[in-house]
């Protein structure tokens, strides 16, 4: 020992490369696995809209498929008759409302170039892949408020939107085509029942006319509203003279 001190470590810029440049390594990976995982997650949602487009909706046409067979086939061999047109002094003949989730007519909406079979019954079950009709609400042609319910999705009510006054709506049932004439489309609450009432709008006054009203989720992609759109009989036809609408 000569009593000098020992030299102190150097911590210069030599030293506290690898130091830093571990740390530049370590962020790089984090970025990248970051990225990757952003990018898989971005993948994932696509893959899932792509689903919610396509996969909901192939679906909803292979049901459909299904439930027209089951139409076709409950309404086959079956005499069709002249319905007049229903009047505040002569009704049509009272229906009976089938079992629910069973198939109950068609419903045309020409301008759209889309139908489907509509069930009896408006729960999640029932209006699955088509619209349901709001038991207790009138049948087709009959003096009240033939109402229907169908999801805001694609297949079903997506365009109801574009069905604006003056377009029709045509129902089919065994015996005869109803042909309606849409007189109001209208946005209100989830709990505006009133729009399904026998005179839409007016609950509590006796309805003197045939009306059909279809309801809807609203905005797309939301349930926070509900649109209406009100129709109005303005013709009738015996089943076999399909209208020119369809």
């Amino acid at each position: 020992m000569d009593g000098k001190p020992s030299p102190r470590p150097r911590t210069g810029p030599a030293t506290d490369a690898p130091i830093e440049h571990a740390r530049v390594g370590l962020t790089r990976v984090l970025v990248r696995g970051a990225g990757e995982l952003l990018i898989t997650l971005g993948l994932v949602v696509l893959l899932f809209a792509a689903y919610e487009i396509w996969g909901t909706t192939a679906a909803i046409h292979d049901h459909q498929q299904t439930l027209n067979h089951q139409l076709d086939q409950a309404w086959a061999g079956t005499p069709t008759v002249t319905a007049p047109s229903p009047t505040a002094s002569t009704p049509a003949a009272p229906g009976l409302a089938p079992p629910p989730g069973n198939v109950l007519g068609r419903l045309y909406l020409p301008k759209l170039h889309l139908h489907w079979v509509v069930v009896e019954g408006v729960t999640l079950h029932d209006i699955r892949y088509g619209p349901g009709h709001y038991p207790g609400t009138a049948q087709p042609g009959q003096i009240g408020n033939f109402a229907v319910a169908g999801h805001r999705s694609l297949g079903i009510f997506w365009d109801l939107d574009k069905i604006q006054p003056g377009d029709t709506v045509v129902v089919e049932t065994r015996t005869t085509w109803y042909v309606y004439q849409v007189f109001q489309n209208h946005i209100v609450t989830p709990h505006s029942f009133e729009v399904i009432a026998p005179v839409p709008n007016h609950p509590g006054q006796t309805p003197t006319e045939a009306d059909l009203t279809m309801t809807t989720c609203n905005p797309k992609y939301n349930n926070y509203q509900r649109m209406a759109v009100h129709a109005r009989l303005v013709s009738t036809a015996p089943h076999d003279q399909r209208p020119p609408e369809v």
